[in-house]
């Protein structure tokens, strides 16, 4: 009798435990990033009341007699199935679409979250709503991201500055009319930029010397006075140019080197062709560009965090480092939806989104909680009904002590 009572109070422990834990589920069910968890159970040791008895040539064998004595919980596991993605419309909200976690810092501690709901704090770095900073790799001044090395704080300080650059070549291309009196030009402008950002508008003039054959000038000083820079021969049956891309030196300005002039590769449909048609030359596009400020910035699903600055120039900021673990169900939840590292999880398996198996990210989103609240409500009244049922097993062997005692009147 005493067992059944001992039993009938594991019972209500373990259930107890299980109500628990569909509770916070459902507490849950609401908040970003939350991985919902599960109860297993598992029975106590069992008293042995005879042992197993060897068969023999004349008597069969027998099975052991045993009582158990009661319930456990073996462990409380935690679910990592993918949550459904919310659109929120904010720049610096992201969600992972597979496996991985975001890597944060808080304090000297390095944790690990599915939750992306970061926000800017005062030193331009990318925070939690709890402060936590998220952790990447920045990128230096060209550009160019290291992801070989340590993760650090991931910060992008509005305001900063794109150093210009010179102009160093420009694209020309169109059609010049084969049928272009001798002697009249055709002249095109484009902006190029010095060491300084400063522009300058240079125009270049083609004209007619003689069949199949055009001079080049460029005014480079800006002052509408014409350089001779390179000849210009074109095959006269497939209109093809037929010269080398030339090069020319700015005198105005503060350039430190030449331009060259890219006219295209051969078929090419921005090259530069001689046809019987109605001119068409221009300058299509330069390298240079003037000093640029941050105004905003775009997440790749790759984690490349790219900067668009003011003049219309687009650079690698930084990219946010993922993890992975081997056994992500042996993290240690550590609050605020941050989950920490045991000796059962493994190592973090830090490197790119995308790779690894670390999942991809999708901006302007968040991860939905995986709360599944039709299963939480079955789960729930499964473990009522099992609280119940044992309750009922401590009232049966509490009449039978009471009985018991009522032996001696």
């Amino acid at each position: 009798m005493l067992r059944s009572m001992f039993s009938g109070v594991s019972g209500l422990r373990s259930h107890q435990t299980m109500v628990d834990v569909i509770g916070n589920n459902i507490a849950n069910v609401n908040t970003f990033g939350f991985k919902s968890s599960t109860v297993m159970f598992q029975d106590l040791l069992s008293q042995v009341l005879t042992g197993a008895g060897v068969p023999t040539a004349t008597t069969g064998g027998t099975n052991p007699a045993q009582v158990g004595l009661g319930v456990k919980v073996a462990g409380v596991s935690t679910s990592f199935t993918q949550g459904a993605s919310q659109l929120t419309g904010r720049s610096t909200d992201l969600s992972i679409q597979g496996d991985g976690f975001f890597i944060v810092r808080q304090g000297a501690e390095v944790l690990y979250t599915r939750a992306g709901s970061l926000s800017f704090d005062a030193m331009g770095r990318l925070v939690s709503p709890d402060g936590a900073v998220l952790q990447g790799w920045l990128a230096d001044a060209t550009g160019t991201i290291n992801t070989n090395a340590a993760a650090t704080d991931l910060e992008m300080p509005l305001g900063q500055s794109l150093a210009p650059q010179a102009t160093t070549s420009m694209e020309v291309g169109g059609n010049l009319d084969a049928a272009t009196p001798i002697g009249q030009p055709i002249v095109t402008a484009i902006t190029v930029y010095d060491q300084l950002g400063t522009p300058m508008s240079v125009s270049g003039r083609f004209t007619r010397t003689a069949a199949n054959t055009w001079d080049l000038e460029v005014d480079t000083n800006g002052d509408a006075t014409y350089e001779a820079v390179c000849t210009l021969s074109f095959d006269g049956t497939t209109g093809a140019l037929l010269s080398p891309n030339p090069s020319f030196t700015m005198l105005a300005g503060s350039f430190g080197g030449p331009i060259t002039i890219d006219f295209g590769a051969a078929g090419s449909p921005n090259a530069l062709v001689q046809f019987s048609g109605p001119s068409s030359v221009a300058a299509l596009s330069q390298d240079g560009y003037s000093l640029g400020a941050l105004q905003s910035f775009t997440i790749g699903q790759d984690g490349v965090v790219t900067g668009v600055f003011s003049n219309g120039r687009n650079r690698p900021l930084g990219q946010i480092a993922m993890a992975g673990f081997t056994n992500p169900m042996g993290l240690e939840k550590a609050g605020g939806s941050l989950f920490r590292p045991t000796v059962n999880s493994g190592l973090a398996n830090i490197g790119v989104a995308g790779g690894g198996g670390r999942g991809t990210l999708l901006g302007s989103t968040l991860e939905m909680s995986n709360v599944d609240l039709a299963r939480e409500f079955t789960n729930l009244i499964i473990a009522q009904r099992g609280f119940q049922a044992n309750s009922r097993v401590i009232t049966a062997s509490d009449e039978l002590l009471q009985d018991l005692v009522n032996l001696k009147r």
